[in-house]
């Protein structure tokens, strides 16, 4: 084990498997194949989901490479290895960003080590490019140079004398090949040990704006998402799950649904993964499994949730704020004996409800089991996980399953979740040799979901005389995400604190001269998962907000309140300022275009490892309902690889945490949740959307992520306007104004 711990992590370019080739490709490693008609395929470890992610990945290694990139196309990786995620795990180790001691070093470094071996392909945590930042340029630059060498042995000439540029390999003699006549040959070359990386300056595609690889099929309706599977002879299947979560059916009754034209197969199917059990009705048409289903009586058994109300949960979490301590996240001198000195103190307590993710593209999954194998298409964050849980569902071995990853129709966190999948692989088990295809109503997908956690969080800060903070002091309580997920993935509990509980909370730049930062597990019996930002996702609305309460009331503008509180941090007081500067902090606002006055609120937020400051500008129309005109917006995400897709990032992210700040939130009574559509669970419109103005910081420093910090910071800067707009400080999400 010592020898293990000390040795470094095993490579990500070759796989434990060869890659699948068509007629005419060489694969040069896993992430890399090159056909004699030129195209070059890179192989896309990660969930396309509208972040452009293949794209992003495809640029770092052609940059590399030195491909053209009209002979770019991408395809969906196996499963293997060298495409676990290990960003995402390492940086989920509870330690705070400002903590670079050797404790944290030896974790990550030992983390890295397991999860490059016994971990999981995920898409999530914003960190594919974070991921993937180096083993796509360095399968690009082995590529490159196995190219070279093998046209250094055919024209028998030094390899440092082959030129490679746009596609093509050539000498000072004025021999020129192209990639495609070289990949065979290159391909039965060896692997370098070690590649030279470019550098910034010398990259052309890197850093670009670079058109979507995937836009034209999507403009033209060509892409394929899960929902658009289609299969010669493909039966479909509709699902009626038991309304109260986690519960199972007692008993059916389907005589008349079975009797309907077209109808195959009405059967009951249990929980998967921590999912709900239901009854399903296999037809040869939709809209007959759907009629089918409507007629198919069943008797439920309601299970532990059955007495579950949100709203006398959410007043035990705010109960337990009062009497437990909570796991410290953060300490910081005595805050205790800081407050206690104080001139003043402030005090509020905050809280935010479950969420569902509410994804355009409902949950999906067609499945065909044949005698000892079974190939599955799925919208999935985690292709292995999923194959694990059909393989499950199917009594077969992994290596019997087949998982096809479509484009994802919208993730959110809610497709890291299997349930669906096993389930669909049950139901088509029932009908061996032909593909079923199940999809749940937008009903059944709102009303089972893995929820965003429901969180209280409790705040008190002391002043001096002069108005300087002294002491911050912090306690939320919820539910924890990573046991659950645990459990419903591997069946094993969770050891250890679960940093997503606290993040954004403690894991902040502020200097604070003395802190307490904690976190309370409750347990509750409501599936939770994650969402967009998933800790951040409220506790940045918690602790911004309140970080403009006490600036308030120490007499001091939001900005110069928090920019004290940064003096060690240039490159987060860098993006306040700019945000300020660029939204116009300080000068008065027009009236909105109806005569209303506005108001502006800011919030500066760190999360995934990239740094946010948002303005939002606001008023109220005559009914008084909260009404956004712009947002702007400061990211510094490290060096950005393509300027595009990080403002269609944050763009999306300011749209998402305005749909949850203004309307989102699940009331769940007697175990079942109440809303089930978007008519009770709005999202925003296009002429409710704000115009947003990003910019992005110019940076050498590695990328970061970008698909959630943009969520975070928009709750909190909304609230700060609306109480510099109405005097009402809101504490509780989504906003209601009195």
């Amino acid at each position: 084990m010592v020898g293990w711990g000390l040795m470094p992590p095993r490579q990500r370019l070759v796989g434990s498997a060869a890659l699948p080739l068509a007629a005419g490709q060489s694969a040069l490693n896993g992430w890399v194949k090159i056909g004699t008609d030129d195209r070059v395929t890179v192989m896309i470890a990660k969930s396309e989901m509208g972040q452009g992610v293949t794209t992003a990945l495809a640029m770092l290694l052609a940059d590399e490479l030195d491909a053209r990139w009209d002979q770019v196309n991408v395809e969906s990786s196996p499963i293997d290895p060298i495409y676990n995620n290990v960003a995402t795990v390492v940086d989920g180790l509870p330690f705070h960003p400002d903590d670079h001691g050797p404790v944290r070093s030896t974790l990550e470094w030992l983390t890295a080590k397991s999860i490059r071996e016994f971990g999981l392909m995920v898409t999530g945590g914003s960190s594919s490019i974070k991921d993937l930042w180096l083993p796509m340029r360095e399968a690009g630059a082995s590529a490159r140079a196995m190219l070279a060498n093998a046209a250094a042995q055919r024209w028998q000439v030094p390899p440092a004398e082959c030129q490679v540029a746009e596609g093509r390999i050539t000498h000072a003699s004025g021999k020129t090949a192209r990639f495609g006549e070289l990949a065979a040959q290159a391909a039965n070359g060896t692997l370098p040990e070690r590649v030279p990386l470019k550098r910034v300056d010398q990259f052309r595609l890197i850093g670009q704006p670079v058109r979507r690889i995937d836009a034209g099929a999507k403009l033209v309706g060509a892409a394929r998402f899960g929902i658009d599977m289609v299969l010669p002879g493909m039966l479909h299947a509709r699902v009626l799950m038991c309304p109260t979560l986690g519960g199972t059916v007692a008993s059916f009754e389907a005589a008349q649904a079975v009797a309907m034209p077209g109808v195959r197969k009405v059967v009951a199917v249990k929980g998967y993964n921590g999912g709900t059990a239901g009854v399903a009705v296999i037809a040869d048409q939709p809209y007959r499994a759907m009629q089918a289903l409507a007629k198919v009586a069943v008797h439920w058994q309601h299970g532990p949730a059955a007495g579950f109300s949100s709203e006398r949960f959410e007043r035990e979490l705010t109960a337990t704020l009062e009497r437990e301590s909570g796991h410290a996240y953060c300490t910081r001198g005595d805050a205790t004996a800081a407050l206690a000195n104080a001139a003043r103190t402030v005090s509020a307590t905050y809280s935010a409800p479950y969420l569902a993710h509410a994804a355009l593209e409902p949950m999906n999954c067609t499945v065909l089991v044949e005698d000892t194998r079974a190939t599955v298409w799925a919208s999935t964050q985690v292709p292995g996980i999923a194959r694990r849980a059909a393989a499950k569902a199917l009594d077969l071995d992994t290596s019997q399953v087949d998982v096809q990853v479509q484009f994802l129709g919208g993730g959110f966190g809610r497709r890291l979740d299997v349930d669906f999948v096993g389930q669909a692989a049950a139901i088509a088990a029932q009908v061996r040799g032909t593909p079923v295809q199940t999809i749940w109503s937008r009903e059944q997908d709102m009303t089972h979901d893995f929820y965003r956690p429901a969180c209280a969080s409790r705040f008190v800060a002391g002043l001096d005389p002069q108005g300087r903070l002294l002491a911050w002091q912090n306690i939320s309580a919820s539910q924890a995400i990573i046991p659950q997920v645990l459990g419903r993935y591997f069946g094993l509990p969770a050891a250890g604190p679960d940093k997503t509980t606290a993040e954004g909370a403690f894991d902040q730049p502020y200097e604070w001269p003395a802190a307490r930062i904690a976190h309370q597990v409750v347990d509750a019996p409501i599936p939770v998962g994650p969402w967009r930002s998933v800790g951040h996702s409220h506790q940045a609305f918690f602790k911004e907000s309140f970080v403009d309460e006490v600036a308030h009331a120490a007499g001091q503008d939001p900005v110069a309140f928090r920019a004290a509180l940064l003096t060690r941090h240039p490159r987060h007081l860098a993006v306040l300022r700019l945000a300020a500067e660029r939204a116009g902090w300080g000068r008065p606002l027009p009236s909105a275009p109806d005569g209303a006055p506005m108001a502006r609120g800011i919030a500066l937020h760190q999360s995934f490892g990239a740094v946010v400051a948002q303005v939002a500008e606001v008023s109220l129309d005559p009914r008084r309902r909260i009404r956004v005109h712009k947002v702007t917006c400061v990211i510094d995400c490290g060096f950005v690889v393509n300027p595009n897709l990080v403002r269609q990032q944050i763009e999306g992210g300011i749209v998402f945490g305005l749909s949850a700040a203004l309307y989102g939130g699940v009331t769940i009574v007697d175990g079942q949740v109440r809303q089930s559509n978007f008519h009770d669970q709005p999202v925003l419109r296009i002429d409710e959307c704000p115009v947003i103005d990003t910019h992005l910081v110019a940076s050498d420093l590695p990328p970061e992520g970008v698909g959630e910090p943009g969520t975070a910071p928009i709750a909190p800067a909304l609230g700060n306007a609306l109480f510099a707009l109405t005097g009402q400080r809101l504490r509780t999400l989504p906003f209601k104004l009195a």
